[in-house]
C-alpha cells in the first residue's frame, strides 16, 4: 500500500519505527497527510495533499465502488475516497489489511460445535480480520466446504484471486452492495456450503436471508455493527438476527403468577445465530454461549451471564464469568455494580392498606443506614410500602426501608408472591440478599417477622404486646370482620369460619356481636394466634 502513495509521505513512513502497527493513512486536499497508529495519529508532513497527490493514489488502485471503496489487487487494503458534488475525490482513507493467524483460538471451541456465530464491535476493532482467520480455519483445519459473501472484497481482497489468507474458502463476490442478500440465498442453492461467512449484515432483507440460511442447516459466521447484544435487539432492522421481539398481553392470572405487567415484551422467534461474541477490545471478548437466553434475561430486565475471554501474546486464554451490563468496564475494574436493579422497583404489586394503618403515628424522622456490614437495607414485595413506612417509624425499628431492589440486602414479602416470581428469586441468589417472607399481611405476622430479621442482625427486638392491646386497634374494624362473616359465609351457606387472630379485648368484642346474631363460638389456636371460630346453628 505504501507503494501508491506520494513520494514524500512513502519516505516519512519509512523513517518511523512504529511503521509495522499502522492502521490507516488520511489524505484530504487541502490539507497535510496524516498516519493512524493504535497510540494516536502523527502528521506525516508540512506538505499538504493536492490534486496530483491525489491522482498518483487513484491510478495505483482499481475502480471505486458505488460504496466508494476500492482495493490493491491480491492484497488485503482498502482505499476508500471522499466526494465532493461533483462526484470528484477530494480524500482518500487507505486502510492496512492484515491476515493475523492465531487470532480466533480464543473462540476455537466454539466453531468446533457447528454454532452460528455474530460477530459484534465497533468499527475498527478487528471484526473483519477475525472472520478472515475463521473461514482459513474452518476450511484448512476443519476441512469445511466454506464461502465467503465478500460484498466489498474486504475478506479476500481486492481482484478475481482472493488472498491465500482465506485458505481454501471460496469467494462469491458482489457487484453491487444490495444485491448481497440474493447472492447469499445462490450460494446455498448452487454451491453446496457447510459454512457461509458474510460481512457486516446491515440491512433487513440481508436479516431475512440469513434467518432463511440458518433454517436451512447451513453454519452461519456473520458480522454487525453494535457494542452489545442489547443494541442488537434495539435495532429494528437486525433484530431478527436475535429472534426479534414483539409486545404480548398476559391475562390477569398469568400476569399475577409471573408477577409482572400485563402487557411485556418476548423474544418472537429463534435466534439465526446460536452464540454471539462482542469484541470491545482486540484481546478481550464477550461470549454469549446461548443467544437464546441472553435475549429472553435482557428483555426480563435481568442482566445475562456472559464470558470474557481474553488472550495476551502467547499465554493461554482466560476465561471469567460475569453478570452485568457493561461487560467491558466490568472486566477491567472486576465491579460488582448493577446498574438495571433500580428498573425491578416496578416488580412491586402493592396491597390496599389496612384500615388500621391511617391510625398508626407518622414515623420519625430517622438518619439513613449506609448499606455496610450487619446493616439491615430492607425491600418489600408485596406488602404496602407506606404502610411498612408507618410501622417503622410507630415502633422505632432500626432497620432502614428502601424502594430500590438494588440498594437493599434484605428482601421481605408476601409467601405466595415471592414463591411464584422468579425473577425476584434469580436476583436473591446471584445478588446474594437474604428473603424472609410472611404468610399474609397481618399486623402479628409483619411483626414476628420482623423481630426474627432484627434477631438475625443482632439488633434488640421490638415489643408489640402493649401496642396490640392500645388503642391504635381500630374496634370497627374488627366488628366488621364479624359482620361479614356472617351475614356472607356462616348464615347463607352454613360453613364454619375462623376470623384472624386478635388480642384478648378485641376477641371480648367479636364474642359480643357473635352473641348478637345468636350463634356458637369457639377459641382455638395458641398466643398469638388465637382466634375465634364461628359455627352455623345447624352444626352441633
Amino acid at each position: 500500500m505504501i507503494e501508491i502513495l506520494p513520494k514524500f509521505i512513502k519516505n516519512s513512513l519509512n523513517q518511523n519505527d512504529n511503521k509495522d502497527n499502522l492502521i490507516e493513512v488520511i489524505m484530504d486536499l487541502g490539507r497535510r497527510p496524516e498516519a493512524r497508529f493504535p497510540d494516536g495519529p502523527i502528521y506525516l508532513s508540512n506538505k499538504v495533499i493536492n490534486w496530483i497527490d491525489l491522482d498518483q493514489c487513484i491510478k495505483g488502485v482499481g475502480n471505486f465502488t458505488e460504496e466508494n471503496r476500492a482495493g490493491i489487487e491480491r492484497t488485503l487494503h482498502r482505499i476508500s475516497c471522499v466526494r465532493n458534488r461533483e462526484g470528484n475525490i477530494v480524500g482518500l482513507t487507505c486502510r492496512v489489511g492484515r491476515a493475523v493467524f492465531g487470532t480466533i483460538n480464543i473462540i476455537k471451541d466454539l466453531l468446533e460445535n457447528n454454532g452460528s456465530i455474530l460477530l459484534l464491535g465497533k468499527p475498527g476493532v478487528g471484526k473483519t480480520t477475525a472472520i478472515r482467520e475463521i473461514a482459513r480455519v474452518l476450511a484448512d483445519e476443519m476441512e469445511k466446504r466454506v464461502i465467503i459473501i465478500d460484498t466489498s472484497n474486504e475478506i479476500a481482497g481486492d481482484g478475481d484471486i482472493p488472498h491465500r489468507s482465506i485458505g481454501k474458502a471460496r469467494r462469491m463476490q458482489v457487484s453491487q452492495p444490495e444485491f448481497q442478500y440474493k447472492v447469499m440465498i445462490e450460494a446455498v442453492e448452487n454451491h453446496m456450503p457447510e459454512v457461509i461467512i458474510i460481512d457486516e449484515i446491515g440491512t433487513e432483507q440481508e436479516t431475512f436471508a440469513a434467518r432463511t440460511i440458518s433454517e436451512r442447516g447451513v453454519q452461519l459466521i456473520g458480522t454487525a455493527h453494535g457494542n452489545y447484544l442489547e443494541s442488537l435487539i434495539r435495532n429494528p432492522s437486525l433484530s431478527d438476527l436475535v429472534g426479534g421481539i414483539q409486545y404480548v398481553t398476559l391475562g390477569d392470572e398469568e400476569a399475577k403468577r409471573r408477577g409482572t405487567q400485563k402487557s411485556i415484551i418476548e423474544r418472537k422467534a429463534t435466534p439465526a445465530f446460536k452464540v454471539a461474541v462482542e469484541i470491545h477490545e482486540r484481546y478481550s471478548w464477550v461470549v454469549h454461549e446461548n443467544i437464546a437466553d441472553s435475549v429472553d434475561q435482557i428483555l426480563q430486565g435481568l442482566n445475562p451471564i456472559t464470558q470474557i475471554r481474553s488472550f495476551y501474546g502467547s499465554e493461554k486464554t482466560i476465561i471469567k464469568k460475569f453478570q452485568s451490563s457493561n461487560y467491558a468496564e466490568q472486566y477491567y475494574k472486576e465491579s460488582q455494580t448493577n446498574d438495571r436493579l433500580a428498573n425491578y422497583d416496578k416488580l412491586s404489586t402493592m396491597l390496599p392498606f389496612n384500615s388500621y394503618a391511617s391510625h398508626l403515628k407518622e414515623p420519625k424522622v430517622k438518619s439513613k443506614i449506609g448499606l455496610q456490614k450487619n446493616v439491615c437495607s430492607l425491600y418489600t414485595f408485596g406488602l404496602s410500602y407506606q404502610y411498612m413506612e408507618k410501622l417503622f417509624g410507630k415502633f422505632e425499628i432500626p432497620i432502614e426501608l428502601t424502594r430500590s431492589l438494588g440498594q437493599a440486602n434484605t428482601i421481605l414479602g408476601l409467601r405466595a408472591q415471592i414463591k411464584n416470581n422468579k425473577k425476584i428469586l434469580y436476583i436473591a441468589k446471584n445478588q446474594d440478599k437474604k428473603v424472609f417472607t410472611v404468610g399474609n399481611n397481618s399486623l402479628n405476622e409483619i411483626l414476628r417477622t420482623l423481630n426474627f430479621i432484627l434477631q438475625f442482625y443482632s439488633y434488640d427486638t421490638i415489643q408489640y404486646d402493649t401496642y396490640s392491646e392500645s388503642k391504635y386497634e381500630d374496634q370497627l374494624e374488627v366488628q366488621e370482620e364479624v359482620r361479614i362473616a356472617i351475614e356472607k359465609i356462616v348464615i347463607p351457606t352454613k360453613n364454619i369460619v375462623e376470623l384472624l387472630p386478635r388480642t384478648s379485648i378485641m376477641r371480648n368484642i367479636q364474642y359480643q356481636l357473635i352473641s348478637k346474631y345468636a350463634l356458637k363460638a369457639k377459641l382455638v389456636g395458641k398466643e398469638p394466634n388465637k382466634r375465634i371460630r364461628i359455627y352455623p346453628n345447624c352444626t352441633k
